[in-house]
């Protein structure tokens, strides 16, 4: 039986890392007060404070997994940049291609020759044939939004409860509480989010076929499994009826692959057969510079194509001046040929298996109430036995303490693994024994929340 960790130890070791974590990082505690006046919350981007430490650490350099701060501290780095680095910090293919493209240009608002070969990459990669470069995957997310309402002359979206596709704010609505209402965390909204937006749970087919059933909806956006509240596995049977529903109602369907590139070379949705409408990849297309892709199916395509005949001519309200530049284009190539492959990915889902095995046999050494879950090269665990089904049940599993007491612990023993949550990911640089230093390291650290 799972034992119980005692909120003793959890403060305990708190304040015992924090101490540690403000001894180790002089230099990054000054740069945190050099930088206080001139940025909000002392960072270029607020998220950058969500780690919890009692200031920002300051990083000089990262190649592959290596990252080293601004004190001379040496990590290993399983976050790699929330998957924006999932193929390594400054992959050599992406280095190569900066050095020989960026002397030719970096944007001209016009297409290069490499548009015609990236095209057909991601056709085979992915299985789309129409597609369009923005600068993030948040845009991304809102362009497909508007061409779904456009096509379908439908003003409403699905989306589900704690799901997560960037800064696009009609997907922040939630059921926590019983009814819909926008996210109390979200900034500066004036509109009532949930005019245009349903929510629902994750892996709830009755309530997906009650909310499509009034044929109101232009598109589910959906992660093929939900990452950004732990890690939220599809139950059997359930991406089939979401797609079979959606098409009996005439609702399109968008599968936001962002983070669940993870799972293969073509996403989860290659991996596993599903046939969206329309496809969203950001992050790590590019190497981790601001690019991210949406694709359509061919009837997608053609319903856009139809619909832009008859569309008045001006502004589209989609699209800005940087997105599909030349930069972004032979960064997409590089990182397409070399890791967008059975290939490059095999030894990373391997490594990916050996740490899922070793998390969990951490865990079942200690009795801890945990568990890990695994899809494709990446790995997370969660602060309680049983996996959840759904957002609602996940958010409401979370022990924040637990999770900030463990980070700290990892990252004063130079292992760095995702602030928002446990998300570990394994990249080309990773290896056997980087995978070792990181389950020892949370061996000792159970040992000691569990003594």
């Amino acid at each position: 039986m799972p034992r119980s960790i005692a909120e003793t130890a959890i403060t305990a070791m708190l304040a015992r890392e924090e101490a540690l974590f403000i001894q180790r990082n002089p230099r990054s505690r000054s740069l945190a007060g050099a930088t206080a006046g001139h940025w909000l919350k002392g960072v270029p981007m607020h998220w950058m404070v969500d780690w919890g430490t009692p200031f920002p650490l300051f990083v000089e350099c990262a190649r592959g997994v290596d990252v080293t701060d601004a004190d001379g501290n040496r990590y290993i780095d399983f976050c790699l940049g929330d998957t924006g680095a999932m193929f390594g910090h400054a992959p050599p293919p992406a280095m190569d291609a900066l050095t020989r493209e960026g002397a030719k240009g970096f944007t001209t608002m016009l297409p290069s020759p490499d548009a015609a070969k990236v095209g057909r990459l991601l056709q085979d990669r992915f299985g789309l044939p129409c597609w369009q470069v923005t600068a993030t995957a948040s845009d991304a997310n809102r362009a497909v939004i508007k061409w779904c309402r456009a096509v379908t002359g439908r003003k409403k979206i699905l989306v589900f409860n704690h799901c997560y596709h960037g800064a696009v704010d009609e997907t922040y609505v939630t059921i926590d509480g019983g009814t819909p209402h926008a996210d109390p965390a979200l900034i500066g909204e004036v509109r009532d989010l949930t005019q245009f937006t349903t929510v629902i749970e994750f892996n709830d087919i009755a309530a997906l076929e009650a909310a499509l059933a009034k044929g109101d909806v232009a598109c589910v956006l959906a992660e093929p499994i939900m990452t950004n509240v732990g890690m939220v596995l599809p139950d059997e049977g359930y991406h089939a009826a979401l797609r079979e529903i959606t098409r009996r109602t005439g609702t399109l369907l968008v599968i936001d692959e962002t983070h669940c590139i993870s799972s293969g070379p073509g996403g989860y949705t290659r991996e596993h057969g599903l046939e969206p409408d329309a496809m969203v990849l950001g992050k790590p297309v590019a190497g981790g510079i601001p690019a991210a892709l949406y694709g359509f199916s061919a009837d997608m395509a053609a319903r856009v194509s139809r619909f832009l005949e008859t569309r008045t001519p001006g502004h589209s309200g989609i699209g800005t001046t940087l997105a599909g530049s030349r930069i972004q284009l032979a960064l997409m190539r590089a990182m397409l040929e070399a890791y967008f492959t059975p290939e490059a990915y095999r030894p990373l889902l391997a490594l990916a298996e050996r740490l899922e095995r070793d998390i969990a046999g951490v865990i079942a050494r200690h009795g801890a109430p945990w568990h890990v879950v695994r899809a494709g090269a990446r790995v997370e665990f969660m602060c309680a036995p049983e996996r959840p089904r759904n957002g609602g049940e996940a958010a409401r599993i979370i022990h924040h303490p637990i999770d900030v007491a463990v980070h700290h612990y990892l990252l004063n023993r130079g292992v760095i693994i995702t602030p928002f949550h446990n998300m570990m990911l394994i990249c080309p640089a990773t290896t056997a024994a980087h995978v070792e230093k990181l389950s020892g390291e949370l061996d000792r650290c159970l040992s000691e929340l569990m003594a």
